[in-house]
């Protein structure tokens, strides 16, 4: 075995990052675990998700190995992004043993045709004389039923968006998306990431835009959701979405300019997209998005303020470049201050952070008529 990666820092007896290892025709993940649990697991997509019947460390990173690409943990959901035509994984618990902890236990087929042979995804248990789970891709005919949404972590790499003593908004709106997407893949709902590490998708902030929204044109695609933090004077609060059109009379242009780039290219990206805008009022296909658009705004804004009781700010229209080409329904969320002593803390907590997305995933799945 060739070792490529070691992880697992201690925190409250729960540990996070795995061990990977390259075997021959399978790659390995090991997770340990606090103690012996159970582990039901799905694969949707090119997700393979782990419900762990203890919590583990919140944390995420990307995976150099042949097969997978990067990990998410968070609370008791463990998930693994597989390669581009990779769709299967045999999962297992072990018990402690010979001075080990218990382990979460997932192979990936290292080869694309052996990830394709199907079988019957199952549950795990601790038991260590039954043989592992075997969890495959559900069959073709029912992935090509179940909706898909497109989640974008906004900013990454070289633009960390917001900054403050609290937060970084490149690093909260990742862990936002990373959940949501655990929780809606639980759903039955395949969920593409515009990223899933700290990364930029072009340097060039015209080209980043576009790339992150473009994902929302390949395929069928439900839903695309852009996920920011705000930032202010530190007497602002609140969460606010926006479908995209014209500002709303007497709206302040300032947090579009800020979200496209900010200075001279956020200028020139807002106005671009105001055009955009104009033009699309007298368009009846765009009227149809934009008004499917506004309706997941408005459920989206539902949830988050239940679930936080954070300060209402409403649904809005403005000139966001990252919506402005989807022809599917597309939403930017700013899910609080980062510059807030108020909220700017609440957004540094894991446990808030999984508010948000569990919120955000139910205004998902009453958009799409899923439970």
């Amino acid at each position: 075995m060739r070792t490529l990666l070691l992880g697992g820092l201690l925190l409250g007896g729960a540990l996070a990052a795995p061990r990977v290892g390259q075997h021959d025709g399978y790659t390995r993940l090991v997770f340990d675990l606090p103690a012996a649990t159970t582990a039901s697991s799905r694969v949707a997509g090119q997700s393979v998700t782990v419900t762990l019947g203890a919590p583990l460390k919140a944390d995420q990173g990307p995976l150099s190995a042949s097969g997978v690409t990067a990990y998410a943990v968070a609370g008791r959901t463990v998930t693994v992004t597989l390669a581009r035509g990779h769709g299967s994984a045999k999962v297992s618990v072990l018990p402690a043993a010979s001075g080990q902890p218990a382990r979460l236990v997932i192979d990936v087929p290292s080869s694309v045709a052996a990830s394709a042979v199907p079988a019957r995804p199952v549950t795990a248990s601790p038991t260590p004389a039954r043989p592992p789970a075997v969890v495959t891709r559900v069959a073709s005919t029912a992935a090509a039923n179940r909706p898909r949404i497109v989640l974008d972590a906004g900013h990454g790499g070289i633009d960390p968006g917001a900054v403050s003593r609290w937060v970084k908004e490149e690093d909260v709106t990742l862990d936002v998306a990373l959940r949501t997407r655990a929780e809606l893949v639980q759903h039955g709902v395949d969920v593409i990431l515009t990223r899933s590490r700290d990364q930029h998708l072009s340097a060039d902030k015209r080209r980043d835009l576009a790339a992150r929204s473009n994902m929302a044109n390949n395929g069928v695609v439900s839903a695309f959701v852009s996920i920011h933090v705000n930032s202010a004077g530190p007497g602002a609060q609140g969460i606010e979405t926006y479908y995209f059109g014209q500002p709303l009379a007497g709206g302040n242009r300032s947090l579009a300019v800020l979200e496209n780039g900010g200075g001279s290219v956020g200028e020139e990206l807002t106005r671009q997209a105001a055009g955009t805008a104009q033009k699309e009022l007298g368009d009846i296909l765009a009227q149809a998005k934009i008004s499917f658009s506004r309706q997941l705004a408005q459920k989206v804004q539902s949830r988050l303020i239940a679930a936080t009781g954070a300060v209402n700010r409403g649904v809005q229209t403005d000139a966001f470049y990252v919506i402005k080409n989807p022809t599917t329904p597309a939403i930017l969320v700013e899910v609080g201050f980062g510059s807030s002593p108020v909220e700017g803390p609440k957004l540094a907590s894991a446990a808030y952070r999984e508010r948000l997305a569990q919120a955000l995933a139910a205004a998902i799945l009453d958009f799409l008529n899923t439970k």
